[in-house]
Formats: structure tokens, sequence, C-alpha cells
């Protein structure tokens, strides 16, 4: 199967954006990251019927794309924007974002068969370059009439829940019309200011041994085997039933604990850092479509002093997890940026430690990439392309009960992962 690109295009707001708004700040927490990174969400849709599409309705469906994509973007206008390097900031020109047509001549269900060679032909990796858009889509049809959608956004302006936000609007605007258009106040800037920040230390480069090489693979987890799961990590001392996403990191994080202490000769201290939304301990509430990246790295650290070399249960791992997101406390929106900044600090100074291991984890679960109808029902698949630094990402899986979970690790760490007893005996690996 061959992706073969029809058309490239500039998508305009349908509407300009007010002057007042042209200038988008871009807040402390958003500034280091580098351009080029782009979180990509890509949404895989079959054809309405077993019949192949008309070409009217294909017209149509392009034109509804477009055309509410355009609408969508008055909303979201940072996207349609140009970054500005020496200013840290977001021109917002309304010049648009990158929009291409591609086709493959193929069925879909072939793609899906082989989903694993092909996604990263669907979202084309647009260089990191200060005039290049902010934003890129990518739709892509299949002779059966299955369509595929990739997004791509550079991190400076989303994280995961903006980026998910966005979809959701372009769907609901092209099943259903964006009614009456508000321009929020996107940028985080704007809400109260702190002085005196700390400084955001940058991330330390990956420990990777042997090869500089690193490799992506999925490992599928079925609701079953999730299920079978939540049985062996459960402790009567739990008030709930471990969650999905708490299990599957428990399994990965005991599994690289292992990987470690084969090539090492010993248990070492490790730490599992997962990527948790801030907003919704912020008060008072912040609007609901404000972009940028406002991530805490929650930190779950486990102590190889106290194990005697031995790997721990699964249970003593889920409740170090637990023990993260146990706490409703509240942020004012005053210390949101310290916050966010001494987390994400703590986690790249523990990564400096040679002594100790740090995963990083970022989950994308129950984000609603599932519920994005554009008119012709869900995606039956929701995948990502992954940017090439060592790091384990969770998506829902197909069928929307199981999880998958994409891993990047240098060659030979993977090699020895797809070898531990437990991920050959919960998981699927493709």
């Amino acid at each position: 199967m061959e992706v073969q690109m029809l058309s490239t295009k500039l998508i305009k707001p349908s509407s300009p954006t007010p002057s007042h708004l042209r200038t988008l700040k871009l807040s402390p927490i958003d500034q280091p990251f580098t351009y080029t990174v782009k979180p990509s969400a890509i949404l895989y849709y079959c054809a309405e019927s077993s019949s192949s599409s008309s070409r009217s309705e294909d017209v149509e469906r392009r034109n509804r794309l477009e055309t509410s994509l355009s609408e969508t973007l008055t909303r979201f206008y940072p996207l349609a924007g140009r970054y500005i390097k020496d200013r840290h900031s977001i021109d917002c020109n309304d010049e648009g974002v990158e929009y291409l047509e591609a086709k493959v001549e193929g069925q879909l269900s072939q793609l899906l068969s082989r989903r694993d060679e092909m996604i990263y032909q669907l979202v084309r990796l647009s260089g990191g370059a200060s005039t290049s858009p902010v934003a890129s889509i990518q739709i892509t049809r299949f002779d059966c009439g299955g369509l595929v959608i990739g997004v791509r956004i550079h991190h400076i302006v989303v994280d995961g829940f903006t980026a998910a936000s966005f979809v959701s609007s372009w769907a609901t605007a092209s099943r259903e019309g964006v009614g009456k258009l508000i321009f929020p106040t996107f940028g985080l800037t704007s809400f109260f200011p702190e002085n005196d920040l700390p400084m955001v230390k940058p991330m330390p480069p990956p420990k990777i041994s042997g090869t500089n090489k690193v490799v992506t693979r999925r490992f599928v987890f079925d609701g079953a085997k999730i299920s079978s799961l939540k049985a062996r990590a459960h402790d009567p001392s739990f008030q709930r039933e471990p969650s999905r996403v708490e299990v599957v990191i428990a399994l990965i994080w005991r599994a690289l604990m292992g990987v470690s202490k084969a090539k090492h000769g010993r248990l070492r201290t490790s730490l599992a850092s997962l990527s948790m939304n801030l907003r919704p301990k912020i008060v008072p509430p912040l609007p609901p479509l404000c972009c940028g990246n406002l991530i805490v790295r929650m930190k779950a650290r486990f102590m190889a002093d106290d194990s005697n070399g031995e790997l721990p249960d699964l249970k003593d791992l889920v409740g170090l997890l637990r023990d993260l997101t146990k706490s409703n406390a509240s942020v004012p929106r005053e210390h949101m940026y310290s916050t966010a900044i001494k987390s994400r600090n703590e986690v790249h100074e523990a990564m400096e430690d040679e002594e100790v291991d740090v995963f990083l984890f970022t989950s994308w679960s129950r984000l609603p990439f599932y519920e994005a109808d554009f008119g012709w029902g869900k995606p039956v698949w929701v995948s990502k392309v992954h940017f090439p630094a060592e790091q384990i990402f969770l998506l829902d899986g197909e069928g929307g009960d199981g999880i998958d979970a994409w891993v990047t690790l240098n060659e030979q760490d993977m090699l020895q992962l797809q070898q531990d007893g437990d991920i050959l005996a919960f998981t699927s690996s493709v």
C-alpha cells in the first residue's frame, strides 16, 4: 500500500482574529519545549457502508471537513498562526494550518491489518522551522470510502488535553455546525502571572547504552488481560479497584526494572513519572479552551534498598501509583506555574542521577478522541506518531476497554523487554 499525496494548501480561520488577540505570549512552562516536538493523533474511520462512496458524497465530505476546520480555527486561532522564536510567542496572523490531501489505492481494512507499518505515512512530518505552520492536518482517503485524519500540532502551543479539545470541536462543527463563535482567551500568561518563577531545567539527554538507535513497539492490552491484571494487582487495603492505566503502568514499570536489573547486575532505584492534566485542580477554574502545556509530572519512587534485590509485586507498584492520584488538593491560580515547573524540574533532576532509572509515562486514556464523529461515525482506532525519545505512551485500545502502550526504548532494552514473562503473558506485541 502506498500513500499518494494529492494536494497541499493552507486553511485559514473563517473570521479574522481580533487585533487585541494577535500575539499569544507563551507561558514559562511552554517556552522550553522544542519546536520540532509535535503531539499527534491519527483517527481511522471506516466507510459508512460496505460499498465505495460515490464521487458526490466524497466531494461533500471533503468540503465539509475544510469548511468546519476553517470555522473551528476561529476559536482555536493560535493554531493558524506562526511561532516567533526570539519573542517566545505565537503571531496569530491567520496564515493558516497546513492541510494535505492524500489517497491510498486499497482498503482501510488492509491498513488496519498491518497498521504499524503504515501509520508514519498518514501524518506528514513537516519541518520545525519557525516559518512553518503550527499545525498540520492530513486527510487520507481509501478506495472503500474509509478515511484517516492525521493531526499534528506543535507542543509549544498544546498538550494532549488541548489537542483533544480541538479535534472534538472540529468534529462537532463538521457534524452539527459551530453555532455562535466565541473568541476565548487562549494564553495561560494572562492568568495571574507569577513573579520570581524558578527556571525550567532542560531535560537531560536520554540514558542510552550500547546504541543510540531507539525503536517503538506497540503492546496491546485487551480488556480480558486487563481484567486479569486488575485481579492480580488488587489488595484488600485498596478502597477501589485499580484502574486500567494504573495496572498497565505498574506492569510495564516492573518489566523495565527487570531490564535494568539484567543490564546492571542489580536492582536499582527507579521512578515512574506520569504526566497529568493540572486544569481540574486549579481554583478558580480556567476557561475551558485555555491552551498550553498545563501538566504536572507526578512521581512514584521505588527504593531498591527496601526490596532485598527482588522485583516488587505488582500490587506494591499499584499502591505507589495510587498515592499519586488520591490527593484532591486544589492549586490556586497564582501557584499554577510554580507547581508545574517544580514537578518538571524534580523529574529532570532525577534523570541526572546515574544511579536512578527514570521511566516517563504519558496517558491519553479517556481523552475524547474516540468520540470524534465528523458526521460519518466514530473512529474505529486512534494512534499517534512518537517523538524518538525513550518514553511510554498510553492510548485507549480498539474497542475502548483495552490499552495500547507505545513503548520507545533503545534497541537492546527493547529486545530484553519483549522477552519479559509478564509482557509475553499479558500483551500482544506488534
